[in-house]
């Protein structure tokens, strides 16, 4: 039997976590959050403070990592056991994870364990390079994404609203160049699929990107 599969490509920022998880929920699929995988990889790699250069060992690790994902009304994620959800957000995880998924080496370890999410009754995968790389036959292809500054308000309000210092320019400039670094790394660049429906998310409520994704699968 044919497992359907949707996925969710797009800059960091733009939403695909929190429409993705809620799409999963309506259909009762299961859900992958790749940016997790490379996220908990990052976390490993600061856990034993490893050089970002020395791809050899962050392959090693990336092979023998456990994780764990259990999605409720929010992801939790589990590092070998233990729950690093926290870590996951932070910026110095985000720059680590932008980095290392640039290596071809890490990416090829990590293809695998995401393409194990695919089980009946169906998957919603949330990513970068879902559609064009991880699941190029999905069935249904989104590609949603939000302007640099639009992203860069919504991360500052989180950070402010946990009690963490943020400087919005900063946080501007650092998605602008993480999507220079995303869409110009040789391997699996950030794109947006052949076929995916385009969502910008800039203006548009959180039910209203939901509603669009879930027309497109009906």
């Amino acid at each position: 039997m044919s497992v359907p599969v949707l996925t969710i490509d797009g800059p960091s920022g733009a939403g695909k976590g929190t429409v993705s998880r809620l799409v999963a929920k309506k259909l009762g699929w299961h859900y992958l959050d790749s940016g997790s995988i490379y996220r908990s990889l990052a976390v490993a790699l600061a856990k034993q403070s490893v050089d970002l250069t020395d791809k050899a060992e962050i392959v090693k690790i990336a092979q023998t990592m456990g994780l764990e994902f259990d999605c409720g009304d929010e992801l939790v994620v589990k590092l070998n056991g233990e729950d690093i959800t926290g870590q996951l957000g932070l910026e110095s995880t985000g720059n680590t994870a932008s980095v290392i998924a640039a290596y071809p080496e890490v990416r090829q370890v990590l293809l695998k364990k995401q393409q194990d999410f695919k089980r009946p009754p169906g998957l919603v995968a949330d990513g970068r390079d879902m559609g064009t790389v991880i699941f190029p036959d999905a069935e249904n292809k989104v590609f949603l994404t939000a302007s640099a500054e639009k992203r860069a308000e919504r991360r500052y309000k989180q950070l402010i609203e946990k009690g963490i210092d943020a400087n919005l320019s900063r946080l501007t400039i650092e998605i602008e160049e993480r999507d220079r670094r995303d869409m110009e790394r040789t391997n699996a660049p950030l794109s947006m699929a052949r076929g995916a429906l385009f969502i910008d998310s800039s203006e548009m409520a959180v039910d209203a990107v939901v509603a669009e994704v879930l027309d497109l699968i009906r």
